[in-house]
C-alpha cells in the first residue's frame, strides 16, 4: 500500500486512475482548484488549490510516495498565460514539490499532441521530435512541461510522461460530450473525403498505463526520464468512429463536408476575430482543430507494451457498448 496523490483528481481521468489507486488498496489523496462530493464518498483525502501556487503543492505533497501529476488546462482556445501558468508553472511547482517531499516518483500526463506538426503522422513512435512551431497554446505548454518532467529525471526523482490519445467513455466531460452536442445542432461537417486514421484512448485503458508506469518506475530504471505513446492500438477512420458515436445517443450521421484549406481558413478567421473581440468561449473552429480534423494521427505503442506491460483490456466496440449504456440507450 502506497500513499499517492492524483493532481486533477476530479477531472475525467484523474477519477480514473484514482478509482483504480483505491481498487488495489493505495491511500489517495486528491489536488484539485475544487471540491468533489463523489470523491469524499469514496473517502479520497481532498485538498484544494491552484497548481501554480507552489505553497498549496507543496503542502499537496507532503507525506506523499508517489504523484499521478494528471491535472492541467486543456482546450482549444484561451489566453496563453492561463495555459502557462497551469501546464507549464504547475508542473515545475508538482516537480519542486516532488523533491522537497523527498518522493522518489513522478507520473506525468502528457499528450501526443506535444510532437504534432499539422501533418499526417502514421505509425508514429517516441522518436518524433517536437515542432518549432504550434498553432495552439495547449500543445505548446505541454511540450514545455513534457520536456520539464524528463530533464528532471534522476538518482533522487524517477519521472515518466505518458501521451494518451483522445481519451473517451463515461463519465467524459469533454471529447464525447463535445461531439454529441455538435452533433445534435447540426454543426458537424466532415473535413475532405479522404479517409483519415485517428488512435483513441478508452478511459480504463489511459488509467491502467498510469497504474503500470507507476509501477516500473524507479531511478535507473528502463522507463525512467522517457515519454510512451498510450492508445487502444485500433486506429479507426475518423468519420466513421464519430458517426458510430453519434449513433450510440441517436443522432444522424455526418454527411456535409467541406474541404481542409476551407476549414483551416476559418480557423485562422475565427481566431482573429475571437482575439480583436475578446469575445468569451471557444471559436467553432480553429487553426489546430483544422489539422486534427484533416489528418491522419496513430502511433505505435510497442514501447509501451515493451517495457510497460501495457496491453488495452478494453476494445474500440466494447467501449462503444459500455457507453451506450451510460448514456442510457443500452
Amino acid at each position: 500500500m502506497s500513499e499517492a496523490l492524483v493532481t486533477g483528481g476530479g477531472g475525467f481521468l484523474g477519477r480514473a486512475v484514482v478509482d483504480l489507486l483505491l481498487q488495489r488498496g493505495d491511500r489517495v489523496r486528491s489536488f484539485s482548484r475544487g471540491m468533489y462530493p463523489e470523491l469524499a464518498a469514496l473517502g479520497v483525502e481532498q485538498q484544494r488549490g491552484d497548481l501554480a501556487d507552489p505553497d498549496a503543492v507543496r503542502e499537496a505533497c507532503r507525506g506523499c510516495e508517489i504523484v499521478f501529476h494528471v491535472g492541467a488546462k486543456a482546450g482549444l482556445w484561451g489566453r496563453f498565460e492561463d495555459f502557462y501558468k497551469a501546464n507549464v508553472t504547475g508542473t515545475r511547482n508538482v516537480i519542486a514539490a516532488c523533491r522537497a517531499a523527498g518522493i522518489s516518483r513522478l507520473v506525468y500526463t502528457s499528450s501526443p499532441s506535444v510532437v504534432f506538426n499539422g501533418a499526417d503522422m502514421e505509425n508514429a513512435n517516441e522518436s518524433e521530435p517536437y515542432p518549432t512551431h504550434f498553432n495552439s497554446a495547449y500543445p505548446a505548454t505541454k511540450a514545455e512541461a513534457e520536456r520539464m518532467v524528463l530533464e528532471a529525471n534522476d538518482q533522487g526523482l524517477a519521472t515518466v510522461a505518458l501521451r494518451p490519445h483522445l481519451i473517451w467513455g463515461p463519465r467524459d466531460t469533454h471529447l464525447v460530450p463535445g461531439i454529441l452536442e455538435r452533433g445534435r445542432a447540426g454543426k458537424i461537417k466532415r473535413l475532405g473525403n479522404t479517409p483519415k486514421r485517428v488512435d483513441f484512448t478508452y478511459i480504463t485503458n489511459a488509467a491502467d498505463a498510469h497504474l503500470l508506469a507507476a509501477d516500473r518506475l524507479s531511478p535507473n530504471s528502463p522507463i525512467a526520464g522517457r515519454a510512451y505513446f498510450i492508445t487502444n492500438g485500433e486506429p479507426v477512420v475518423l468519420w466513421d468512429f464519430i458517426n458510430r458515436l453519434l449513433e450510440v445517443a441517436g443522432i444522424p450521421p455526418v454527411r456535409a463536408c467541406v474541404s481542409p484549406r476551407v476549414a483551416y481558413t476559418a480557423g485562422w478567421v475565427a481566431e482573429s476575430v475571437w482575439r480583436t473581440l475578446k469575445l468569451g468561449g471557444e471559436p467553432p473552429m480553429t487553426r489546430f482543430l483544422a489539422e486534427e480534423l484533416a489528418t491522419s494521427h496513430w502511433f505505435n505503442i510497442d514501447a509501451a507494451r515493451r517495457d510497460l506491460g501495457y496491453n488495452p483490456r478494453v476494445s474500440m466496440e466494447e467501449g462503444l457498448q459500455r457507453l451506450k449504456e451510460w448514456l442510457g440507450r443500452g
